[in-house]
């Protein structure tokens, strides 16, 4: 048998389909070769712009965080600062309060020295003195070589204290000298109980210590001098002795004035030689509980004893 030889034809139809698919298949993979690293670097570039806004997001938040404590720190510096200011302010206008009455309390005192120095002036230093005296105020003679001081202590006239003590001061500085001085309050009781029923030397250091004490004082009393001047006419007016007693009050809570007023003559009268055995002085204080009572009782008993008796203003 003889083989025949067939014709083979190269570039036939299937042969054009493979190099097509082939060449196809070549384009399509440079195509992607191309695109995949732009693709890739945009996505990086992507995720670092991304990185960058992430890191600026943080770093914005941490300088705000700080802005805002340091606000906060800032306010509550203030806000102490200003409660310091207030507190500090507060301070100031209760000194300035404080300095204020100071200086009307001081003003009460210059007018009431003023008004002791002018009731002075109209009085004569030597008993035999024939100068008529005013009705109202009068002088008050200073010769007496002893001062009884009788004060009301009671609760009124503690919220005056100050101008009390310093009344004492202005009466017993216009004595030039005196040989003894006692403090009773308006019940009789001696501000030192080892001087009771005796005198207290009068030199200055004694005077200084005495004003002191008598500045912290705390003694209670029923706003009636009677009881006080009694015990000051039984036991410290003699008849060698020339004595003055000075009433210190705001208020009488007694219940009368004339048998008052009788015994305290009786008391107060030599049944030897019928002279009195002390001048009986009155100075009357303004508080925020005052009355006329104490008014009306000092003026018949100054009147009646030898004495003056003194209103101070408020």
């Amino acid at each position: 048998m003889k083989w025949r030889q067939r014709d083979l034809e190269i570039f036939s139809l299937s042969f054009l389909d493979i190099i097509s698919c082939g060449f196809g298949a070549i384009v399509l993979l440079v195509l992607l070769s191309k695109n995949m690293p732009d693709q890739a670097q945009d996505e990086a570039f992507a995720t670092k712009d991304l990185l960058k806004q992430v890191i600026g997001a943080e770093t914005a938040v941490d300088s705000l965080t700080q802005q805002l404590k340091t606000a906060k720190e800032s306010r509550q510096s203030k806000e102490v600062l200003l409660a310091r200011l207030r507190k500090n302010a507060r301070s100031r206008a209760a000194e300035l309060q404080s300095v204020q009455g100071k200086r009307v309390q001081l003003d009460d005192d210059l007018k009431g020295l003023a008004l002791v120095q002018s009731s002075l002036s109209r009085a004569s230093i030597k008993k035999s003195t024939t100068q008529k005296r005013d009705a109202e105020v009068g002088g008050i003679p200073v010769d007496s070589d002893y001062v009884v001081f009788i004060i009301d202590t009671s609760g009124s006239m503690k919220e005056i204290w100050s101008r009390v003590a310093a009344e004492i001061e202005n009466v017993i500085a216009i004595h030039p000298k005196i040989k003894g001085f006692q403090i009773l309050n308006d019940n009789g009781s001696p501000i030192l109980s080892g001087y009771d029923g005796t005198w207290i030397p009068d030199t200055p250091g004694r005077r200084k210590s005495v004003i002191k004490l008598f500045q912290s004082w705390n003694s209670v009393s029923n706003s009636s001098p009677v009881e006080g001047l009694e015990v000051a006419l039984r036991r410290y007016a003699k008849p060698d002795k020339s004595v003055s007693i000075y009433i210190f009050g705001d208020d009488y809570s007694g219940a009368s004035y004339d048998p008052v007023i009788n015994a305290l003559v009786n008391l107060n009268t030599n049944r030897i030689t019928g002279k009195r055995l002390a001048k009986i002085h009155a100075v009357g204080f303004m508080s925020n509980y005052t009355t006329n009572r104490f008014s009306t009782l000092m003026r018949e008993v100054t009147k009646r004893n030898g004495g003056t008796f003194i209103a101070l203003p408020r």
